[in-house]
């Protein structure tokens, strides 16, 4: 499969404008680990394979359990998450399927045990970022080439 389009080359301000929110969020106090959790989920749910290679093997390479990594589609059913982790992951879902479930006050109140006021937020634009990230890749049908994972040696 080839790219319809290249959002680096057509598109360069936009892409550099949306990479400069995954660069803030990088930042943030949410750790990287959750951060790549919540993107592979939402690239799950969005169909984009793109991404879901991308995140799967950032995941990996940090060190990630292989087992939570492919019991990510699964994770109402496992026991593999951190209560953190299944707050963020429903409000992420929620997000994404915003038409469907209007981001309900439960799914919001869950987060708060876990979350700060700047986390939640920080968290929603993670949510927010991926879903347009995976609207770019799987529209533009960004290709995934075959390559062998690299994980972290102990």
């Amino acid at each position: 499969m080839t790219a319809r389009v290249s959002p680096t080359t057509q598109a360069p301000e936009a892409y550099r404008a949306l990479a400069g929110v995954n660069t803030a969020l990088e930042n943030s106090s949410l750790g990287r680990k959750l951060i790549d959790l919540v993107y592979l989920r939402v690239s799950q749910l969005n169909g984009c394979a793109f991404c879901v290679d991308m995140h799967a093997r950032d995941l990996i390479a940090a060190g990630e359990d292989w087992q939570r990594v492919n019991s990510l589609s699964t994770w109402h059913e496992v026991g593999f998450y951190t209560d953190r982790e299944r707050a963020a992951l429903a409000w992420a879902e929620s997000l994404t399927k915003l038409a469907d479930t209007g981001a309900p006050d439960e799914t919001y109140a869950a987060l708060e045990p876990h979350f700060s006021k700047k986390e939640i937020g920080e968290l929603t634009f993670a949510a927010a970022v991926i879903n347009a990230w995976n609207r770019i890749g799987a529209g533009l049908r960004l290709p995934v080439q075959a390559k062998p994972l690299k994980a972290v040696t102990p």
